[in-house]
């Protein structure tokens, strides 16, 4: 079984994926992606997004990142990942599902769903593009405006020469509104041949029984719940493997909002570091009413030192 970060871009970061990755149970992560325009890109454009480079391609925690790549060139895309190798990336991972309306516009992400030879011919060319060794792999959502073609894109991903294909159950015109529609990822596992790995709305242990009841498939990658619930995946790989681990407390994940709060006024701008704080606390609040109170206390502030009080002054008796 395979427990993946997702990539969600503007919110997990390398700093969000070195606390995530340090809690336990994900097996490998993937970066925000890196637009791929019409040229070749600096080095300095993977290494802001994948700093993890530098560093054996994983976190602290010695998981491995994955490099994604998103554009509609196919050759300016293989030259890209051909660097992105140069640079160290153990995986190529092409995005076919970001719904963002920018993305769109600019022939990006989910919007590509629309043409499944453009797909495939993507794929193929990246795949040929980088060494044998380094899988590619793809991201898609279901489609665009609906579900329609959501067998010939995942059969053009395979044909193409994805090495696994993760599927977030829901359109692009559906965003990120649930319900997640796991029965289409059963569907696609039906018609490929390479691994097919769920995602979408799975936000607690239950969801995930719920998914793999009815997807029919192992492998999952968890975004937003994992944001609301750091310990989701260590729990997900402690009952698949038959054991029971107890759940972070408020006083564990306030450990890590500090962690991450730390790190966070050390690598960004003062102007930065505040809003960062308040997403991940904004996500917590969805499974720990401490961080929603949390978060209606520092929302208003913008100043890093008094932020650094607020979090000082809130900061819970420890665990046990």
């Amino acid at each position: 079984m395979q427990i993946a970060l997702a990539p969600m871009e503007g919110v997990v970061d390398e700093i969000l994926r070195d606390v995530l990755t340090r809690v336990g149970g994900i097996d490998w992560c993937v970066t925000e992606f890196i637009r791929v325009n019409d040229r070749l890109l600096p080095t300095a454009s993977f290494s802001k997004l994948a700093p993890e480079l530098a560093v054996g391609a994983r976190t602290r925690a010695g998981t491995p990142v994955h490099v994604q790549l998103l554009g509609s060139d196919p050759q300016c895309l293989a030259e890209n990942a051909a660097l992105a190798c140069a640079l160290g990336a153990p995986v190529i991972d092409l995005n076919f599902g970001c719904p963002a309306r920018t993305v769109n516009k600019s022939r990006g992400g989910a919007i590509l769903l629309r043409e499944p030879e453009l797909l495939q011919a993507i794929v193929a060319a990246v795949r040929r593009a980088v060494p044998a060794q380094i899988p590619v792999t793809a991201k898609m959502r279901l489609g665009y405006e609906s579900a329609d073609v959501a067998l010939d894109c995942a059969r053009a991903l395979q044909d193409g020469g994805a090495a696994q294909i993760v599927v977030h159950a829901r359109t692009k015109l559906d965003g990120y509104r649930p319900p997640a529609h796991w029965d289409w990822i059963a569907r696609v596992a039906e018609v490929v041949r390479v691994p097919v790995i769920a995602n979408g709305e799975m936000w607690t242990l239950e969801d995930w029984r719920r998914c793999r009841t009815v997807s029919g498939v192992n492998d999952i990658m968890l975004g937003r719940g994992l944001l609301a619930r750091p310990d989701l995946a260590r729990q997900i790989a402690a009952e698949r493997a038959g054991l029971a681990v107890p759940a972070l407390q408020w006083p564990e994940v306030f450990l890590l909002l500090e962690d991450f709060w730390r790190q966070s006024r050390n690598r960004l701008a003062p102007r930065y570091a505040p809003g960062r704080l308040k997403q991940w606390l904004k996500m917590l609040g969805r499974s720990y009413p401490q961080a929603l109170q949390l978060f209606s206390t520092v929302r208003p502030e913008t100043d890093c030192i008094r932020l650094d009080a607020l979090l000082a002054g809130a900061r819970p008796p420890a665990a046990g």
